[in-house]
């Protein structure tokens, strides 16, 4: 019963989208995907989250990442979710991008607002051979000349 009313659906396996706000420095999330394996959509942003890795391990179907506003300081674990193709990242604390290198289906990724300071970490991104837009608007790395300049 508690999951009809924390989703709206008797069957957690049918949710494709889920909006929520979690603090992962008071409850642990493990591997919640697990519960959810048809899910597609996550929307966590305002949320207190750290880290990637404080979502586990088992979303790896999922599309569409929101975590805007999370105090997000790290990517790794990122590369589980292997079927992103967007990933929205604004106003967090991240300045190492390396991590999303590795996702092959990414589409679209937006940085805007983050602490991105090296053109090394654009160009990590290179890797992603479907990567079509990308916003790093109010990073330093778009305050500082590029040193070929």
């Amino acid at each position: 019963m508690l999951q009809k009313a924390l989703t709206g659906v008797e069957d957690l396996d049918e949710v494709q989208n889920l909006e929520m706000a979690v603090d992962t420095r008071e409850n642990s999330l493990g591997n919640f995907g697990s519960l959810l394996p048809k899910l597609q959509q996550l929307r966590l942003n305002n949320s207190v989250i750290a880290s990637v890795r404080d979502l586990g391990t088992s979303l790896r179907y999922l599309q569409v990442l929101w975590m805007a506003r999370c105090g997000l300081q790290d990517l790794d674990g990122i590369s589980s979710m292997s079927a992103l193709r967007e990933l929205y990242l604004a106003y967090n604390d991240i300045s190492d991008v390396s991590p999303c290198s590795l996702l092959e289906e990414l589409q679209v990724l937006d940085l805007e607002g983050n602490n991105i300071d090296d053109v090394a970490q654009v160009e990590f991104l290179a890797l992603c051979p479907k990567l079509t837009t990308m916003t790093l608007e109010g990073n330093p790395v778009c305050l500082a000349p590029h040193p070929d300049a």
